[in-house]
């Protein structure tokens, strides 16, 4: 089924959504959504997992001119984009919990197309926007002219200055910016890295006192910045606690983004977008009405979101071994294929990769249902290899080496092994008698290490 989308009222609704095409929220996330009053819901809405985002998308000019009453200004620019936009979200928020339903256009007849979770976990996003000239302006110490941010427990005395958002600690609502949307979204592009930051900074929310920083670029570098080895994540403010708030100063980011390790690390990222590229391509298939196969995206489990789960860091892995196996790829055989397994960053999770020409002369439709299921007995193959995985994903193509890049076909399955039984087990090892996946001799399992952040040579 097409879905069509909402384009966006606005050059700044268009902007996000721009950035969410570009991030794993392509193919959920949605503009303008209606409640089944016809009343708007949010500005952007995303659904993923078991988590929902849902974005506010303001512009004010009423910080246009900041020569005369710029403490009056300010106050009225922030009650229009922020003090108006917390009450909504709220509103979005209580709505959404109702389980009621969601719809794409004002006339309520197209429902919003993913599934959203009974009890999700719910972010809540401002993206504010016609302050950054004026910040920049009232302050040569401003950087980038991105908004600082504080949320603190009640008690703390409000500063009441310009540019500076003072926000309620209990339930945490995200302030970005014309500045730092971009970057945000930008640097933090897969769920699972997106995620794991939003999380850690509502966590760090509730933790502490008060955290304060400059701008949500300088947090993010401070996030970047401390590693924590035995959690193997990343962190906001001490562990174990030692302080009762965080402040973060202005020009972290500016800093750390003129680092070695970040230039490297953007360096090593660069072939993890083959990644994105196949669930980008299958995606927009998808929204087109043009996917054909066994996908079935409406399924709250399935291949492509599988893949997506996967961290940028991981997707450098999976990448750098499919590209390798398509370089590799010969057409010795009657019917030349080869196959890839590659592990995910989820211990019960694997990845296999197969690649099969089209014999000379070979209907392609017959061919195209050889290869869905030879993908199927590989991944039954890796399953009985590899006894610790649930979940299988496989992903088969036609050799890129040798095919035009426009007449490339992918299929995808999902094998959920997770009550995985002798009988099973020894069906597929049938089914696998002829294709022998994971019985040659010269198949091996290879261990890589890799860093986020690889370390200057």
């Amino acid at each position: 089924m097409k879905i069509r989308k909402q384009a966006g009222f606005t050059p700044t609704e268009r902007l996000l959504s721009r950035l969410c095409e570009n991030t794993f929220l392509d193919l959920f996330s949605y503009l303008n959504p209606v409640r089944e009053d016809g009343k708007e819901f949010c500005d952007l809405i995303a659904v993923f997992d078991d988590h929902v985002f849902i974005f506010f998308d303001r512009e004010s000019r009423k910080m246009d001119n900041v020569t005369k009453d710029i403490s009056v200004r300010w106050k009225r620019w922030k009650r229009e984009v922020i003090e108006k936009q917390v009450k909504a979200l709220a509103g979005a928020e209580k709505y959404i919990r109702t389980g009621k339903p969601i719809f794409l256009d004002p006339r309520r007849e197209t429902a919003l197309p993913v599934t959203v979770p009974r009890n999700p976990v719910v972010h809540k996003f401002i993206v504010a926007h016609g302050a950054s000239e004026a910040c920049k302006a009232s302050s040569g110490e401003n950087i980038y002219g991105s908004l600082g941010v504080s949320y603190s427990k009640p008690g703390i005395p409000s500063l009441n200055l310009p540019f500076y958002v003072e926000l309620e600690k209990k339930d945490p609502i995200h302030v970005l910016d014309s500045v730092n949307v971009e970057l945000v979204l930008g640097e933090l592009d897969t769920f699972f890295d997106f995620t794991s930051y939003v999380t850690e900074k509502e966590n760090a929310i509730k933790r502490y006192d008060f955290l304060t920083y400059c701008g949500e670029e300088d947090l993010l570098a401070h996030y970047f910045l401390n590693y924590d080895p035995d959690g193997k994540r990343y962190r906001i403010g001490e562990h174990p606690l030692k302080y009762q708030g965080i402040a973060i100063e202005e020009g972290e980011w500016k800093n750390f983004a003129a680092s070695e390790r970040y230039r490297k690390r953007k360096e090593a990222n660069r072939n993890s977008y083959f990644w994105d590229w196949l669930l980008q391509k299958t995606y927009r298939n998808a929204l087109k009405g043009t996917l054909i196969g066994d996908v079935d995206l409406g399924k709250e489990r399935n291949a492509l979101n599988e893949m997506a789960k996967e961290p940028r860091l991981m997707r450098r892995t999976l990448s750098g071994r499919m590209l390798k196996a398509i370089e590799n790829f010969s057409e010795t055989g009657y019917i030349p294929m080869h196959l890839t397994f590659v592990s995910s960053v989820y211990p019960d999770k694997g990845y296999v990769f197969l690649q099969v020409k089209c014999p000379r002369g070979e209907d392609y439709q017959n061919y195209r249902e050889d290869r869905k299921q030879l993908l199927v007995i590989a991944c039954a193959a890796a399953r009985n290899k590899f006894s610790h995985l649930n979940t299988v994903i496989g992903i088969a193509m036609d050799p890129p080496k040798f095919t035009q890049p426009g007449e490339i076909t992918e299929d995808f399955a999902l094998l959920d092994c997770s009550c995985w039984t002798e009988k099973e087990r020894a069906f597929w090892e049938t089914e696998n008698k002829d294709t022998k996946f994971f019985k040659t001799s010269g198949m091996r399992e290879t261990r890589l290490h890799a860093e986020d952040f690889p370390q200057p040579r």
